[in-house]
């Protein structure tokens, strides 16, 4: 996850395309026209099926007034999901060959990550971790496996992290199995520890050699993946309000409208800037790509958290008002101050436009002791939080002409 000075390769779709099974080599980093590929988008709406999983059940479990052993639960499977992900989507921009090899192993990692979805209720229910475990490492397996082909491949330094990937990966495998046999109370925190070794394995492999992904490319499949989740968040909030609309429609709108204004909200904040041309150094990388785990996180739980104000509005929630409200407020202050962090600081000019995700996310957070109101409450600040940044944005550009013109005149 870091920028490459080898000299990039050619693309793999010169003339021999046609062969089902070709070497594993490096993408180039400045390949012209990089976009998201058909098998890339297909994994993607795959791997969201295991984030309305882990949102369901997480609205289960805060409803049911087991907020905290929900929250631990659902960041424990966000991690699984959000990591074989992030993994799968560094690696195929820097060695997609679009293969046939190739796409059966990234199929493979397809159907790891559906049968892990199978298991988040068990996981969260019955504290059985096997079936989560099970497409966990299905998913791990398979992409050991691509940095092997990868490795058979390579010379020398390349070579070696390639290698250093497919070891590291196996071996944090054999922790995970302490889900399954360790006492319950030790869980979380063999979670912690599992959680950070596996973080390490890009930093230890990529030590002196780094593979070639595409910046573009990169920040176009982060970009889709947050697009997918918040598609999901809206799917979910309104297959809650569904069936509640004949009897309490008075109590569901301020929160269906809350909720839409935050969603577009989310979207708007997110891809105000392009993000891409920041993507070229070791740490920026790094930070940016783990620090997503928190955005994607976040933002399915907001449309978790939807679904528990709609159940409280409608009496099936066994939950105050104030944390039916929280479930909606607190995961959208988070993804706002982790937008501002990863995104929008480095874009922003001056005191007042750098104040403006911070002071919403607190005010987002305020919202929540206005009970029945405050999910409507944190849309409309959501929504102008976006006008008064668009403001900010145009009343800089015009001083900046200005200053321009009077500099030329």
């Amino acid at each position: 996850m870091t920028s490459s000075s080898a000299p990039a390769p050619a693309s793999p779709g010169g003339p021999q395309t046609h062969r089902p099974v070709r070497r594993l080599t490096a993408r180039g980093r400045d390949e012209a026209h990089r976009v998201a590929s058909t098998l890339e988008l297909f994994f993607d709406l795959c791997f969201v099926v295991a984030v309305a999983q882990a949102g369901v059940s997480l609205v289960h479990a805060v409803a049911a007034g087991h907020t905290g052993e929900g929250i631990l639960n659902y960041a424990m499977v966000f991690f699984a999901i959000w990591w074989a992900w992030m993994n799968f989507t560094w690696f195929a921009s820097a060695y997609d060959n679009d293969d046939a090899l190739y796409r059966i192993v990234t199929l493979v990692q397809v159907a790891g990550v559906l049968v892990l979805a199978g298991g988040v209720s068990r996981a969260f229910e019955n504290h059985d971790w096997t079936t989560v475990l099970i497409g966990y490492v299905i998913m791990r397996l398979a992409m050991a496996t691509q940095w092997l082909r990868a490795a058979r491949s390579a010379e020398g330094a390349e070579r070696t992290m390639a290698l250093r990937y497919a070891v590291g990966v196996l071996v944090c495998q054999i922790g995970w199995v302490g889900l399954v046999v360790l006492p319950e109370a030790a869980r979380p925190w063999l979670f912690l520890v599992m959680a950070i070794a596996e973080m390490c394995v890009p930093v230890y492999a990529e030590r002196y050699n780094a593979t070639a992904w595409h910046p573009h490319h990169i920040a176009e499949r982060y970009g889709l993946f947050t697009i997918i989740v918040l598609g999901e968040t809206i799917a979910a909030a309104t297959v809650a309000v569904k069936p509640a609309l004949g009897e309490a429609l008075g109590d569901l709108l301020p929160i269906a409208a809350g909720g839409l204004l935050i969603v577009f909200s989310a979207w708007w904040i997110y891809f105000v800037v392009p993000i891409h041309g920041r993507l070229r150094a070791y740490k920026q990388a790094f930070l940016w790509g783990y620090g997503h785990y928190l955005i994607f996180a976040s933002a399915a739980a907001i449309g978790a958290g939807l679904e528990v104000a709609i159940e409280h509005a409608v009496g099936q929630a066994h939950i105050s008002a104030l944390a039916a409200a929280a479930a909606v407020t607190l995961p959208t202050a988070l993804y706002l101050l982790t937008v501002w962090v990863l995104h929008a600081r480095h874009f922003k000019v001056g005191i007042a436009q750098q104040l403006v995700l911070p002071a919403t996310a607190l005010l987002v957070i305020c919202c929540t002791f206005l009970g029945d109101w405050a999910v409507l409450t944190a849309g409309v600040v959501c929504a102008l939080s976006v006008a008064i940044g668009v403001t900010l944005t145009a009343r800089a550009g015009r001083e900046a002409r200005a200053a321009e013109a009077g500099a030329l005149a």
